[in-house]
């Protein structure tokens, strides 16, 4: 249930902070007052998109915020969780529409998404706007609540899911008809790139490679001759470094057994002659092993320029060179397997349709016993509200397919959507006698808003959403009905918090917190505001509902009566 709604800046409103009561909480005021635009608010508290015009003039931007108490709620605690938001037992929202900055939203004082905020808000409120009757008139929207009623959804989304699937399959199976005859063409493009890159045969990192060995193979001559001129100073010549390090080497010996001065020099001498050794040796090994061969230095560059030719072909790089290679093999494969693929396709929609198809009938099935329970339930509901011989039905309907989005069922195929093989529309007759026909013929305006308040009780008490706003649920009744209808909220409210603005003095008498908006001039600027009465202000309120703005003493009784008025018609 919500505690509080606080509105900063929001159309006529400049701040009000309102604490709603468990049961039925009633808003009343006079036509332009500001009460829908409570609701309104309570619309964008909820996730309903909006644009910065609702920003109250010469304010920066407009605050709604909302404290929720959600103990038990396990769907909201659960989705909490997935989007890793700390619960607590009072949940808070608020959205911030700016004329400066992004809008902002926030659960428990974190950022969240839009989406997010609606997803809570679906499962904190029923909001009923003005003019939400008005989809009853919509066939379309009939299958919604037929399927809220069953409370079927884990068997809706396995269907969906499977529907989904079949859609994937079908539109790959249509890509490749249409691609066919392209893949065809391509083919001997393909196969022709196909082997001039297989002919050369590529290698990752292989260009480097050769481009380093080539330059060593380029340069052997310099090789030769560079080594050749160190081994030759190093070891080979009458004055080479070896022998006058050996030289000196003996000298230290001597000069050490003389003075032990010289004990280190020695060592280290020894060091060096031990490296002109491994270098001499070295070299010698390098030299010995260069091969002058033109035909091999031929053969490297031919080799680059091979590489380089497919390079400037197929992207600059080898690695390109080996990436197109791979994609035009599976073009080249699709194209000369393209009977096969669809052949296995074929197969696999086959199979799909059946499984979707089998999901489809227990939806079906599960449809045909809601609508009998529904129409019970909406039955027993119009009678209650005033409409003697109601006459409710559900109608199914399905249609056979050969084309595309079909599935099995029995032997048979039938088409389907994401929502299954079925229409559904509601039918009614009001009167005795009359056959029923479809909902949007027949019902009157006074009629519509009390299938609606039907079916939101009935759907109410299936879903057990905590909170239900009304928003002049009450259009085109009056009389004996508005209290038949006011009882039906007054229900409602013992098993969730009921928000309701009316005009109504029959609704309004039975609330258990009762509200006043109204709509004043401070400083040449209209604002609205909202007031909780209390039951001496209740009282003259609901007799201004009866009588106008000139209280009388028949209104006051009138309105003492409504107030302490049980159920009873």
């Amino acid at each position: 249930m919500i505690k509080t709604l606080e509105i900063k800046d929001y159309a006529l409103i400049e701040h009000i902070n309102v604490e709603f009561g468990k049961g039925f909480n009633i808003i009343t005021g006079e036509t332009g007052a500001g009460k829908s635009i409570l609701i309104d608010a309570m619309g964008l508290l909820l996730g309903e998109r909006a644009s910065t015009d609702v920003i109250r003039k010469g304010a920066n931007k407009s605050i709604v915020e909302g404290f929720f108490n959600v103990e038990g709620n396990d769907k909201l605690i659960n989705l909490l969780k997935e989007y890793e938001i700390d619960f607590y037992p009072e949940l808070i929202l608020r959205r911030e529409i700016s004329l400066r900055s992004t809008n902002r939203c926030f659960v428990n004082d974190t950022p969240v998404s839009l989406s997010l905020v609606k997803e809570l808000g679906n499962l904190l409120v029923d909001l009923h706007g003005q003019h939400e009757h008005q989809t009853l008139l919509h066939s379309e929207t009939h299958i919604d609540y037929l399927d809220e009623f069953g409370n079927y959804s884990d068997l809706l989304l396995q269907y969906k899911n499977s529907y989904y699937e079949l859609i994937k399959i079908e539109r790959e199976i249509k890509t490749l008809k249409e691609n066919d005859e392209t893949l065809k063409e391509k083919k001997e493009i393909y196969a022709f790139q196909i082997k001039e890159i297989d002919n050369v045969s590529p290698e990752d990192g292989e260009e480097e490679r050769l481009i380093e060995e080539l330059k060593i193979m380029e340069s052997s001559e310099i090789l030769a001759g560079l080594s050749s001129e160190i081994y030759e100073v190093l070891y080979e010549s009458e004055q080479s470094v070896h022998d006058a390090i050996v030289k000196i080497r003996n000298n230290l010996i001597e000069l050490t057994d003389i003075d032990k001065a010289f004990e280190e020099s020695s060592n280290e001498v020894e060091t060096i002659l031990a490296l002109v050794n491994d270098i001499s040796s070295f070299i010698r090994s390098y030299r010995s092993q260069i091969n002058i061969d033109p035909a091999q230095i031929e053969k490297l560059r031919e080799r680059l320029g091979a590489l380089s030719m497919l390079k400037k072909k197929y992207g600059g790089t080898i690695k390109s060179i080996l990436a197109h290679r791979k994609q035009i093999g599976k073009e080249f494969d699709l194209a000369d397997n393209v009977s096969e693929r669809l052949s296995e396709l074929n197969n696999r929609i086959e199979e799909q349709r059946v499984t979707a198809g089998t999901l489809a009938k227990n939806i079906s099935k599960r449809r045909k016993e809601t609508a009998v329970r529904l129409r019970k339930s909406i039955t027993e509901s119009l009678k209650n509200l005033g409409i003697s011989h109601p006459n409710f039905q559900t109608n199914l309907f399905n249609e056979l397919g050969d084309v595309n989005n079909i599935v099995a069922i029995d032997d048979k195929y039938y088409k389907c959507s994401s929502t299954g093989i079925d229409s559904v529309e509601f039918f009614i007759s009001t009167n005795l006698g009359e056959d029923p026909k479809p909902l949007v013929k027949v019902a009157s305006g006074g009629e519509i808003s009390r299938i609606m308040l039907s079916l939101k009780s009935a759907l109410a008490n299936s879903d057990k959403l905590p909170l239900l706003i009304f928003d002049e649920i009450d259009v085109g009744v009056s009389g004996r009905i508005a209290q038949k209808v006011g009882n039906a909220l007054k229900d409602l409210a013992a098993y969730h918090q009921v928000i309701a603005i009316t005009h109504l003095p029959q609704i309004a008498g039975l609330a258990d917190h009762h509200y006043k908006v109204e709509k004043t001039s401070i400083d040449n600027r209209v604002v609205s505001s909202i007031l909780k009465l209390t039951d001496e202000d209740r009282i003259e309120e609901i007799a201004k509902l009866i009588s106008g703005e000139e209280v009388t003493e028949e209104g006051i009784s009138s309105a003492r009566q409504l107030m302490d008025s049980t159920h009873n018609i």
